[in-house]
């Protein structure tokens, strides 16, 4: 055993970068929620039958007659939630700590495609159960793919196996989520181990003392230990008190109202309610997925100092950044719902340019307008502005994603979440 735990780290360590608030351990409890996802998805597979007439009574019969049924199919729900939440926390860790870039650049690129990874697992895991939750979210979902110009709706079509979901569709789903993803997953998840390894480990502040080595055992793995006995504590508490969610048997017929997206895709769904759906599902995106994947690879004046947010500037911008971020996002959702839908009052222009371009170009005005009258007067660093477009970007997406999981109601109008 003490062979294997030196196989994923090295045999001392700096005493320094094992404090729980260098990492707080979110990459270790990642990896450890991967290991339940697959040990409780095996056992579901057992008593899961993957064929639209058979899945949902399947289901059933898991949670009524097996032993432990409920509970397994509980953890393994709510895993997988976590698991997403985690990655995504541990995303920001990284990035926050400047640790995206140099000779950290190109793990930085597996970490977002292990990212994107873990979101079509659990896509591709919400289709499973065939009830009316699961059946339109995911229509929900392919529907805003096939937004996308020239491929969108062959993409779609290729995606679902037709124009609608069918036994074709649950079939596929069924195979990614079980063996093709996991597969995928835990290669690029030992490959990412290994990078952060021959980096040297995790990225921290450099300091004019020598640092303090430690021996590897017992010093990190016993922490480690204590936090996976932890959150193996707090999952199995949550899976034993909430059930994860199930509806009636899917029925093509009749759809929810609202019928929303999965939850980690309620930002995006939000966005349509506000611009062009070339602009919500193609534009937006992509422009994002592009900057992410650019940021480790522009030229800095300063190397990565492991430093959260870089300086006490950094850290300032960020926090007033944020704060931006979010009125501007609640206050665009608010004035775009109640005050003036440039789409009707510009009824004679394409919606192309009333509903798309223009709302793109005024967002865009706002930040222009927050850079000249605040970020430049404090002198920012490359990439202490980077770091401020970054927190933008995600602050404005978190807001989006809470207002249409907790804050759409029927027909998907705003309304207070006890009136959704």
């Amino acid at each position: 055993m003490r062979t294997i735990f030196l196989h994923l780290h090295p045999v001392k360590v700096s005493e320094s970068s094992i404090q729980f608030s260098r990492t707080f351990g979110l990459g270790g409890m990642a990896a450890l929620l991967i290991v339940i996802q697959i040990i409780t998805g095996i056992l579901l597979r057992f008593y899961y039958t993957p064929v639209p007439a058979e899945a949902y009574d399947s289901v059933i019969f898991t949670k009524n007659h097996v032993l432990f049924g409920q509970f397994i199919r509980n953890i393994h729900y709510w895993s997988g939630v976590y698991l997403l939440l985690f990655a995504f926390l541990h995303f920001l860790r990284v990035f926050l700590t400047g640790a995206f870039r140099e000779e950290r650049k190109i793990n930085w690129l597996f970490g977002l495609f292990l990212l994107v990874l873990i979101v079509l697992l659990n896509f591709t895991g919400y289709l499973l159960p065939w009830d009316q939750l699961a059946y339109w979210a995911i229509t929900v979902s392919t529907n805003i793919i096939g937004y996308m110009p020239l491929v969108g709706e062959s993409l779609r079509t290729m995606i679902i196996s037709g124009k609608e979901l069918n036994s074709d569709t649950l079939r596929t789903f069924f195979t990614f989520h079980t063996a093709v993803l996991p597969f995928l997953l835990l290669i690029l998840v030992l490959y990412h181990f290994w990078r952060v390894r021959k980096a040297g480990g995790i990225l921290i502040p450099e300091t004019e003392e020598k640092p303090v080595m430690v021996p590897t055992m017992p010093n990190l793995v016993f922490k480690e230990f204590i936090v996976a006995l932890v959150l193996i504590a707090v999952l199995f508490t949550f899976a034993a008190l909430f059930n994860a969610p199930l509806l009636e048997k899917a029925n093509p017929a009749y759809s929810l109202n609202p019928t929303k997206a999965p939850w980690y895709f309620a930002g995006v769904q939000e966005l349509l309610m506000h611009f062009h759906p070339f602009f919500a599902a193609f534009i937006i995106p992509i422009s994002v997925v592009v900057f992410l994947a650019w940021m480790p690879f522009m030229k800095y004046n300063e190397a990565a100092n492991g430093h959260w947010f870089i300086s006490e500037k950094g850290r300032d911008s960020a926090e007033t950044t944020a704060k931006f971020a979010i009125a501007v996002t609640l206050a665009g959702i608010l004035f775009n719902e109640y005050v003036l839908n440039f789409e009707v009052l510009l009824s004679p222009v394409p919606a192309f340019v009333s509903n798309g371009i223009l709302p793109l170009l005024i967002l865009l005005g706002f930040m222009a307008g927050f850079y000249t009258y605040f970020l430049k007067k404090l002198s920012l660093s490359k990439a202490e502005l980077v770091q401020a477009v970054f927190v933008f970007i995600i602050v404005a997406f978190i807001v989006l994603t809470l207002v249409g999981i907790f804050f759409r109601g029927k027909d998907m109008a705003l309304a207070l979440p006890w009136n959704v």
